[in-house]
This record gives C-alpha cells, structure tokens and sequence, in this order.
C-alpha cells in the first residue's frame, strides 16, 4: 500500500519504529512552510535552527536510500501551507494511506484531525515515541486531587522509571528534591568551560529567509551559528555538559551574571525538543557520568537539579498543556491589559538586568529559566502586560519554544494567568532577588538598596508593592503570599502613594527607563 507519512520538524526522532520496517511503499514528507514561519514572529536563529534539523534529517532518511519529499521555503511545488500540500501530494502520488506522527502542539493537532476527516484514503496517526509519558497522564494522575503538585509526580516518575532509588522505592541520597543546593550566586571563581561550539555557515538560509520576506526578530552571525541541529551534534553537546558543566550545574542553576550567557546549563533545550535526543537518554548518560568514580566527583546535588527539570518539570507541564488547551491559552487571571514595553525587542533599557536578560535573548536565542521567570517574566507580570503579548514574545524569541512548554512556563508559572494551576503563588520580587542571584544590580544606573521611590531606585521595588496593591483581592486568601501582603497594610500610606505613583510612570513611559 502507497503510503505518505508526514513528519513535522520538532519531531526528528532517528529512532522512532517507523523506520524499522519496509520502506519500499512509503514516502516521507517535510516542509518548510510559511504557515509556521509566520504564525508568531520568530527570532531568526529559531527558524536557522529548525530548517537545519530538518534538513540534517531528510539527508539523513536518503542516505539510507528512502524515498523522501522535502520542500524549501522557496520550492514552487510548495504551498505554503500544510494541508493544500499534503493533499497536492496524495493525488500527485497516487497515495492510498497517509499516516502522521500525533503534533505537540495543538493548533497543529486539530489541523491534522480535521484534514484525516476530510479524506477518502485509509490514515492512522502515532505516537512520537519521545516522551516519558502519554498526553493524559499527568490528569490522570491528579484526578480527585485538589492541588497539581509537581513534587509528587516527579517522585512517581523516579520510581516508575527506578532513577535515582535506592532500596524500597526510596530516594537515592536520602532526599528527593535539593532545590535547596541549587540557589547559589556565581562566585565569578569557579571556572566555566567555554561553551561547546559548532560554528556553522548558515548563509544559505538567512540569504533564503531574506529573499522571501519572512518576519523575525533578534540577531545573528550567519557565518558562525553555534546551535547542535544533527543528532550527533546533540549528542556532542551532551556528552560535553556531562564531562565539563555537571559538576557545578546544581549549584548555579539559578545564577546570573553579566559576563556569561549560558553559565554551567546545557544548552540541549532545542536538541530534545525537536526530538534529536530523547529525554531518557540524556538522564541515563548523566547517571552514568554521576556513577563514574573519576574526577571530578559529582555531587548528587547538582545531578538531580537536571534529572528533575527534564524528568519532572518537562513531562508535568506537557501533561499539564494537553489537560488544559485550548481554554488556557485565553486565561488571564488577573485581568492584566498593559502591552510589553518596546525594549523586549531592543534590549535598550538603563535596567540592567533587563538589558542583559533581553540582549542575551536577541544575540542567542537563548536566556535560561531564571532570567525568563524572574527578570523579563517578572517585569512582565508587573507591568501588568495582557498575557497573550508574554506568550508571543516567549514563542518567538527561544530556540527551545514550542507552544506546548513555553505557554505553560509563561502563562501559567511565569504570568500566573491561570489562577494557580502550574504555581501556587505569582513569582514576582523586587530587586531584592535579583541582587541576590546576580550581578546586574551593581553596574546599573538604578540603586537596588534604596526603597522610598527615589528617583534613582530600582523600579522593580516600586512595580512589585504597586502590583500586591493592584491585585490585593486575588492574593489576600493565598497562604504563600501572607507575609508579604502583611507587610504592604503596615507600610506607611505615603511611601505606598509614592511607589505606585513611580510604578505607573515606568508603566506608562517605560523608554525613561
């Protein structure tokens, strides 16, 4: 039976089954297509990446001689869009069955549904064979529960998965979870490893991108474009995090500073999400560096900081995305309708920890979870910015973003749009925090120390008790928010007046600042 089979480029898995069997009858079908360039604006190194996984992985399929389908941008058999072409392909093949590996994301899903019932050919969808878990699991596993507590499912996964146990189902180390040990400063001391680096000639697709028009924003080198788009490149990047970056990755998870723009993170995001590494083998290959008795030792601290982002976090908000769409990616809590601020594409602010956190995003398509929650989230939440304009700028501006992961983190942990679904607070600070976890505080143009409204303080102090003020209602039975909305009713009436008299001047006139 003639058979076309569809893959997207986030799903370039080597070794998913379809590539096990017979490929006499099969067609294998890829496309760069307008219909994805253009649905958000993407950073340019986004789409670089994508279209050179896709590619990479195409090459890959007719090495082993298979018969493949691949449109470029600008290949005049290509459409543009993703069901006017598979149909193109049906009758121009004489197809008698299309089959589809199941889409991440959900617009992507109901296109997909909605185009196998148009058909008067046999087709079947499948699983991508990525994850550690089904679309249902993770509401499943919280059925009759009141809270959707992450703690919980990631230690069911660890004894599901037995990683990281010991004995009777009890964790290795004697703790679950030391978030605790991964909240320190970079002492600017311990030495960082230059990243790993690839440093490819990409001339050919920015040259396309720019002949065709297509939109993007943020920046790049095409001559030296240094992300992993081949499985083996990923592989190299993992293998090098676990032999150079490991040993101090749970201690500095957290930290910021101007002078470094990964730190001790991986950088293997892009890599798992588009499917050229699978989540289990990364956590298996760190296990087994972990396990070595070489040196450097690696302490336990810094392997389960990793483990419980890609084990716990990655596969909870999945299940959390599939249990809530499509109503969540209309919620918003807390009614909030302000628009970003221009330098979310500029990065030109005299804040500079948004200067830097922003900056980094637009040279590398890239900010890790801590400048993405409480820097450019942060400020976010508290300029009070409708939470679809948040979501387009985090879609478009990570390499890693796909709607699936980035609505989640962003509307639900970093927005709290959805009322307390994903997080059971609003991750909201004043400078404080920032100082705490960084640098930026001490070449700004602002003074994280001074509280008052001066003129010259931080405008993060005066946003965040101008933001408890405003959304008082919202977190005045909220137990984790007790302290500090105690705090805002004893503070002095004036000072209060005089915080969010400044705080709606940075809202309203944000280019001052």
């Amino acid at each position: 039976m003639k058979t076309l089979r569809l893959i997207l480029g986030d799903q370039l898995n080597h070794k998913h089954s379809w590539f096990n069997g017979n490929q006499d009858d099969v067609i294998y079908f890829m496309a760069e297509m307008r219909q994805e360039t253009d649905y958000v604006t993407h950073h340019i190194q986004k789409v670089v990446a994508f279209f050179m996984a896709m590619r990479g992985f195409n090459e890959w399929m007719q090495d082993r001689g298979w018969n493949t389908v691949y449109y470029n941008l600008d290949d005049k058999r290509n459409t543009q869009d993703l069901v006017k072409n598979l149909k193109q392909l049906i009758k121009e093949h004489d197809i008698e069955k299309f089959e589809y590996l199941a889409p991440d994301e959900w617009r992507l899903d109901q296109q997909l549904k909605d185009f196998c019932k148009s058909l008067d050919i046999e087709w079947q969808g499948y699983n991508t064979e990525h994850f550690l878990t089904k679309r249902k699991d993770v509401e499943k596993f919280f059925e009759g529960k009141k809270r959707l507590t992450m703690e919980y499912f990631y230690r069911d996964m660890r004894k599901k998965y037995d990683i990281m146990i010991e004995g009777d189902k009890e964790p290795g180390g004697g703790k679950w979870n030391y978030d605790q040990s991964n909240r320190k400063k970079w002492d600017e001391k311990t030495e960082i490893p230059h990243e790993r680096g690839f440093r490819k000639d990409v001339k050919e697709i920015t040259d396309l991108l720019e002949k065709e028009g297509v939109k993007t924003i943020g920046r790049i080198d095409p001559d030296n474009f240094n992300w992993p788009t081949t499985r083996q490149d990923g592989l190299d990047v993992l293998n090098y995090f676990c032999e150079h970056l490991l040993v101090h990755f749970g201690d500095f998870q957290d930290a910021m500073h101007t002078d470094q723009d990964y730190l001790f993170h991986s950088r293997l995001s892009f890599a798992m999400n588009c499917k050229l590494l699978a989540p289990l083998e990364v956590i298996q290959t760190v296990l087994s560096r972990f396990r070595e008795s070489g040196k450097p030792k690696i302490d336990i601290s810094q392997v389960e900081g990793f483990v419980r982002q890609i084990l716990g976090w990655r596969e909870f908000m999945r299940g959390i995305y599939w249990k809530e769409m499509p109503d969540y990616q209309t919620k918003n809590k807390l009614e909030n309708k302000n628009k970003l601020p221009e330098f979310y594409w500029t990065g030109e602010t005299k804040m500079n920890c948004l200067k830097h956190a922003i900056n980094n995003s637009l040279d590398n398509a890239y900010a890790h979870h801590i400048q993405r929650l409480m820097i450019t989230g942060n400020f976010a939440l508290l300029n009070m910015t409708e939470p679809s304009y948040v979501d387009e700028w985090y879609l478009g501006i990570y390499i890693d973003a796909i709607e699936w992961v980035e609505i989640t983190n962003t509307r639900g942990m970093s927005q709290w749009a959805d009322g307390g679904i994903v997080a059971t607070k609003p991750y909201v600070s004043s400078g404080s925090y920032i100082n705490k976890m960084s640098n930026y505080c001490k070449g700004c143009a602002y003074k994280v120390t001074k509280k008052k409204a001066e003129e010259d303080a931080c405008p993060f102090n005066s946003l965040y008790w101008n933001f408890l003020d405003e959304k008082n209602e919202h977190f005045a039975s909220n137990q984790r928010m007790n302290m500090m909305m105690a705090l805002l009713k004893k503070m002095d009436p004036e000072l209060l007046k005089k915080h969010k008299n400044r705080a709606q001047d940075v809202i309203d006139n944000p280019a001052k600042y």
